[in-house]
């Protein structure tokens, strides 16, 4: 079972790196085979996959920081 991400995590970073490196929403579920389901996820700041993680660095080659953030809950 891949390590699900619960403390405060934030999307930011997946936003700008998509825009960096100009690809869209539409392109990673049509070409790159990325769920919708995923997706709702990374905009609602909710649980995602450490498999998630792994496949949308690996698309967008760059690293985790350029995905997400974490703040360790109190």
């Amino acid at each position: 079972v891949p390590f699900l991400l619960h403390p405060i995590t934030c999307n930011e970073p997946f936003f700008n790196t998509l825009k960096k490196k100009h690809i869209t929403q539409y392109q990673l579920i049509n070409q790159y085979h990325v769920s919708a389901g995923q997706l709702s996820r990374m905009r609602s700041n909710t649980h995602i996959s450490t498999h998630t993680i792994d496949m949308l660095c690996n698309i967008l080659d760059c690293q985790i920081d350029e995905i997400l953030c974490f703040y360790k809950s109190n």
